[in-house]
């Protein structure tokens, strides 16, 4: 890990794709997302604390506490950091120029192409997965605890809710359209160890899978998804969460025509990190938390 949780935080971009792109996602949760970037600003909004002197203390223990490697919080950061950690080129200097403008999709037909359905599929349920060790990581739990994250979805707000609705959105309505439940159950009871062996996110989340072997790995992606889709698909219903709902709000910044979805979801995938850059905010808040109620 090389660099400290203050400086990822203070590293946080204030306005990029990424940004642009959970921005579009405030009218599935209204005021649930705000991008705080920089660690003090964090600890004052997270605690509400003014007093200089003990924002100081509170961000040395959060420091401390990130830094111990007997903490799941570095594996945490990592899984957020690694899952998002794909072919990034266009995400870079060539849309660095493009923030505050809107961006015509179709110049980058050419240098883009979409998943085929299992391959997202995968993705998909890695993500999710991810999400899972990662929330057993924080919270000091054996990382196969399938049971107390589906429990602890219902209690999800801010960062850590506005990054389940990016991956139901960019990663599932936007690729696989409104019936991305039934192709990812499909898709997963349909893959094999080989397969999952020669994806490409699985390849670099693989070693803290629970399951052991690959056919034990995806057993384990298998039994998360199915744990989690009555979640995901009640949240889908009850926020009438359509494709087309997702593809109006992100044409506020991206020119993109309703027949082009594979592509959007490829450019989402190559341009965007929003699992690190919501992660980070997620893992400040809790060690911000923690920090302050130990001292």
């Amino acid at each position: 890990m090389s660099k400290s949780i203050f400086e990822l935080v203070d590293e946080l971009p204030t306005n990029n794709i990424t940004t642009m792109a959970l921005r579009s996602l405030d009218f599935v949760v209204p005021g649930q997302w705000q991008n705080i970037v920089g660690f003090d600003n964090t600890i004052r909004a997270v605690t509400g604390e003014t007093d200089e002197a003990l924002i100081q203390q509170i961000g040395e223990r959060a420091v401390y506490l990130y830094n111990d490697k007997s903490q799941g919080y570095q594996r945490a950061m990592w899984l957020y950091q690694t899952v998002d950690s794909a072919d990034k080129a266009l995400g870079t200097a060539a849309l660095a120029n493009k923030v505050g403008e809107k961006i015509p999709l179709f110049g980058f037909l050419n240098n883009i192409t979409p998943k085929a359905d299992k391959a997202q599929t995968i993705d998909l349920c890695i993500k999710l997965v991810v999400e899972l060790v990662a929330f057993c990581q924080i919270n000091g739990i054996p990382g196969d605890s399938i049971g107390d994250f589906v429990a602890s979805l219902g209690d999800y707000s801010g960062e850590s809710l506005m990054r389940m609705v990016a991956l139901i959105s960019f990663d599932g309505l936007v690729p696989l359209g409104s019936d991305f439940l039934l192709k990812a159950t499909s898709g997963l009871n349909q893959a094999s160890p080989a397969e999952l062996e020669g994806n490409q996110t699985y390849q670099r989340v693989h070693d803290l899978i629970p399951g052991g072997s690959p056919e034990g790995k995806l057993n384990f992606i298998g039994q998360s998804f199915d744990s989690v889709k009555g979640w995901m698909s009640g949240f889908v219903t009850s926020h009438n969460l359509t494709p087309q709902k997702v593809v109006s709000n992100l044409q506020n910044f991206v020119e993109v025509s309703g027949d082009k979805l594979d592509y959007l979801g490829a450019f989402l995938d190559v341009t965007t990190n929003y699992y690190e850059h919501t992660g980070t905010q997620t893992l400040a808040r809790r060690l911000i938390e923690r920090a302050s109620a130990e001292i």
